[in-house]
């Protein structure tokens, strides 16, 4: 017996999961889920292989690094202009097999010139994948579900990142660090094996949103808008390199905690994002994008207030309780913003979505990224209290731009001069 008209769908695990329609997707969820775990077994550990396989200084790896990191920034931009020739998802697979074309090179390296080059190939490939996958799931989800996708996919990133740090973990302390050439080997698999994924999907632009005739919103209006969102969007790119950067050496070095509780955190803020982004998305978050932006930059900037308590003169007991708290409230405005951030980048402007706008908003992760760790380490040795307050009052500032982060009117006719 068929429900009569107007009768609402029950609700079911997913919809109180808050998770985007999965059916028909399941390449598009291994190929982010695999791309993920890449990431989380060899990023963190490339300075281990090079110092204790391979050797060479501390100083000249880590020199050697960086120069790659820098040498990659203008892909974001390359890339770009590349996806507007042949979509977002060849871009996409191309990015995952340049990052296995890297990591494969790293058995080669030998000399600081040789790092700085297979740094060059791995970033380049991580760029590649960042300028145009959002895009990419323009084309292959609906229009009402891209926050949701968005939430899902920043839950898979965490997974599968977690799940690959564990695996590097598990693997190091079993076989030692002998066990990383191996390690690479299978690394590099796992994005060729990301690259199939995304290469056997089937894509579809949507729909162009352009402006109606009549000149009612000029180009530089957008460009504006644009590069406002841009702006917005580097005291959170500052503040995802917080717990990479910043977190370890605040609790052992100014704190004077164990090792052990930077781990912690890390794993509490993987806990929550991966458990709780889809539900909080779906059902405590404001609907506008804008909103949710402003939210989030206000419970950031509490929580970068709170880390900074254990500086002051407070027992060890209130100095863990406000870290537990701090990583809980970075987490939720973590949430937040994360999915936001990404639908207005591709929504915000009619050519939001494109290959230049695209690059220009993957350029400020980049540069975010290459920079924190010199910003954050400077600050930290200039005062425990500084960076948590030069990131507060970034994502202060954030919170009162975030209201200008509106599409533009098109049925308002500009007043003739």
């Amino acid at each position: 017996m068929s429900a009569a008209p107007g009768t609402r769908r029950p609700r079911t695990a997913a919809d109180r999961l808050g998770l985007p329609v999965l059916r028909g997707h399941g390449l598009f969820i291994t190929g982010n889920l695999i791309d993920s775990v890449g990431n989380g077994m060899l990023l963190p550990l490339g300075l281990l292989y090079f110092t204790d396989v391979q050797g060479l200084p501390l100083a000249q790896v880590g020199a050697a690094m960086t120069v790659g990191q820098a040498l990659a920034l203008p892909v974001t931009f390359l890339a770009g202009r590349l996806m507007d020739r042949v979509g977002p998802k060849r871009v996409v697979v191309w990015a995952n097999i340049l990052s296995a074309a890297g990591f494969a090179l790293f058995l080669l390296a030998r000399e600081p010139w040789h790092i700085a080059g297979v740094y060059v190939l791995v970033q380049a490939g991580i760029n590649m994948y960042f300028t145009a996958q959002r895009t990419l799931i323009t084309h292959v989800t609906r229009a009402g579900e891209r926050r949701s996708w968005f939430a899902f996919t920043g839950s898979l990133r965490n997974i599968g990142l977690a799940a690959g740090s564990a695996a590097a973990a598990g693997a190091l302390t079993v076989f030692g660090n002998g066990s990383l050439r191996w390690m690479l080997a299978v690394d590099a698999a796992t994005y060729l094996l990301a690259a199939a994924c995304f290469a056997a999907l089937t894509t579809t632009p949507p729909e162009p949103d352009g402006t109606p005739p009549g000149g009612l919103v000029t180009r530089a209006d957008h460009t504006r808008r644009y590069l406002l969102l841009v702006a917005v969007n580097l005291p959170y790119v500052l503040a995802q390199a917080v717990l990479a950067v910043l977190v370890a050496v605040y609790t052992t070095r100014a704190l004077g905690l164990p090792a052990s509780a930077a781990s912690m955190l890390f794993v509490i803020n993987t806990v929550i994002v991966s458990a709780c982004s889809t539900v909080i998305t779906a059902h405590v978050a404001p609907k506008a994008p804008r909103r949710a932006v402003a939210a989030g930059y206000l419970i950031m900037t509490v929580g970068m207030g709170t880390f900074a308590l254990p500086a002051l003169p407070v027992a060890a007991s209130t100095a863990w309780a406000a870290l537990i708290v701090a990583i809980a409230l970075f987490s939720v405005a973590e949430i937040l913003l994360g999915p936001a951030l990404s639908e207005l980048s591709v929504s915000l402007t009619p050519q939001a979505a494109g290959g230049f706008t695209q690059g220009l908003y993957q350029f400020s992760w980049a540069v975010g990224m290459v920079a924190a760790p010199a910003l954050f380490t400077l600050l930290l040795e200039a005062g425990p209290l500084l960076p948590w307050g030069v990131e507060a009052a970034a994502c202060l500032i954030a919170v009162l731009a975030a209201p200008a982060l509106r599409a533009p009117n098109r049925h308002r006719r500009r007043n003739p001069r």
